[in-house]
């Protein structure tokens, strides 16, 4: 069984480290390749490679390094099927999907190629007599990303194209349950132009991570996984001095009004909740029902439109299923472990999804549409991110109620709100202690010339990702102010300087 190691200097590499873990296909369960752990040694040669190329990196004019991700943007659209169909296979979404990942992540790299623009800075003349003032924005130099199983194309799309544009070269370590998307990126990088080393691939685990922690060379360190991790990334890299972006989980809820239109709500509800099994950052976990006769409503629709659901492979099909498996078996066990506390915790079980199988696939990693009804905050349902095909229905009374409630939540990521009536949304959108808020909107992701990020145990760092944020983070601004004297000044000056 091959064994995928690193792409460090511009080129595939074997790991000497005799550690490696097993990649699965998640939708048949077997084994169909081999990632490899790299060693502190390894994680340290990649690191080397990007600061060496950095010295002549930072050199080369904006406008050439965009044009190198004009050429990979090219690339990506060239080779969408190919990628892919590598999602699809190692992560277990289906194959519509995956091509919609890519897209958003390709939407990172347009963003990209605009900075010529994003970097021009700021510039003021005459701020005082004859004394101008202008800033540069610079690079930090070797940049790190970490990322999640559950986005293998998107997510690092959302750092390294920002951070090379800017100038820096870039570390990544992927997950090592899905390791396959971000070496065809690099490879794709590589033939679009990019220099040896301004872009370099370290598969491992914690040892591998520790290193990017700590290690001085690293100036900067992106990650998404969850809150446990971000906090642990965050306080570890901080404490290195390094700037650091660490989003973490989530708890996504879903406010229905009244007189929200109940088709929309139902068809929105399907795809944020069991779209991708669930395995998504901003997917819609909770959904509050403002009055029971609502709740009744949308709970009898659910449960209606979760019995059309068609479930298996993510490729493969006659006919495309809505939603594949989960990405590995141990957390299949852990969201149907989640299921059994929720009944066990009283939660009403509308739909159980425990005892789902595949025909044709019993073996895959499959966990069935799940509905739970009458959830209470205090359950483990409802407090903690379950990353997976299940929607926990919370009924309250008033709209006030359901404010309080969202706030009241430890995470703050994503939300939204239906409803027809805009000063109803408008009060939510000011009202609400989440950073990305979607109104009609299920899945508010931002798109790439704006920022992604949470609020709350969501997000750990001051700055979020891509857009703005994005070359903020991976940039240091640098202030000039100047004044050229027309002749030789009459001598020292030893009070406070102002602008005269």
């Amino acid at each position: 069984m091959t064994v995928l190691g690193n792409y460090i200097d511009g080129q595939r590499v074997a790991s000497q480290s005799g550690r490696e873990a097993t990649v699965y296909n998640p939708a048949t369960g077997e084994a169909i390749g081999k990632v490899a752990l790299s060693s502190a040694d390894e994680t340290r040669a990649a690191i080397a490679s990007a600061q060496t190329a950095f010295e002549s990196w930072k050199k080369v004019s904006p406008l050439k390094r965009a044009r190198i991700l004009f050429k990979f943007k090219s690339l990506l659209e060239a080779n969408e099927s190919k990628i892919a169909a590598a999602i699809s296979q190692e992560h277990g979404k289906v194959f519509s999907d995956a091509v919609g990942e890519l897209t958003r992540g390709l939407e990172v790299v347009e963003f990209a190629c605009g900075i010529p623009h994003l970097l021009k800075g700021e510039h003021s003349l005459n701020v005082g007599s004859g004394v101008d003032s202008y800033s540069l924005m610079q690079p930090l130099g070797v940049c790190a990303g970490i990322s999640p199983f559950n986005f293998p194309a998107m997510v690092p799309m959302w750092m390294f194209p920002i951070a090379i544009a800017c100038g820096n070269t870039f570390v990544m370590k992927p997950s090592e349950k899905d390791p396959t998307v971000p070496v065809l990126l690099a490879e794709l990088l590589s033939e679009a132009g990019l220099p040896k080393g301004v872009f370099n691939i370290v598969n491992g685990d914690k040892e591998s991570v520790d290193v990017l922690l700590m290690d001085e060379r690293i100036q900067a360190v992106s990650f998404v996984g969850s809150t446990p991790i971000a906090e642990y990334i965050y306080a570890t890299a901080s404490a290195a001095g390094k700037r650091v972006q660490a989003l973490g989980g989530a708890k996504n809820h879903m406010v229905v009004m009244p007189d929200a239109d109940p088709e929309q709500v139902v068809n929105s509800l399907m795809g944020a909740a069991y779209g991708s099994a669930g395995e998504r950052c901003m997917a819609i976990s909770v959904a509050v029902c403002v009055g029971d006769e609502v709740a009744d409503r949308l709970v009898n629709d659910l449960t209606q439109a979760i019995a059309d659901m068609q479930v298996g492979p993510g490729t493969g099909q006659a006919v495309e299923p809505h939603m594949g498996p989960l990405v590995t078996r141990e957390h299949a066990d852990k969201v149907l472990d989640y299921i059994n506390t929720g009944v066990n915790e009283g939660a009403t079980l509308v739909v159980d999804g425990r005892e789902f199988i595949c025909k044709g696939h019993e073996t895959g990693f499959f966990v069935g549409p799940t509905l739970f009804d009458h959830v209470m905050p205090g359950m483990r349902v409802y407090e903690e991110e379950i990353f997976g095909p299940v929607l926990c229905v919370v009924r309250v009374n008033t709209y006030q109620e359901a404010v309080k409630l969202v706030n009241s939540h430890e995470y703050g990521n994503g939300t939204a709100i239906f409803t027809r009536d805009g000063d109803t949304a408008r009060q939510y959108s000011e009202d609400i202690q989440v950073g990305m808020v979607g109104i009609n909107v299920p899945i508010p992701v931002p798109m790439a010339f704006h920022s992604f990020g949470g609020w709350k145990r969501s997000l750990f760092g001051p700055l979020h990702m891509h857009g703005p944020d994005g070359v903020r983070f991976y940039t240091r601004m640098k202030t000039i102010t100047a004044r050229w004297p027309t002749g030789i000044r009459a001598g020292a000056e030893f009070s406070m300087p102002t602008m005269k």
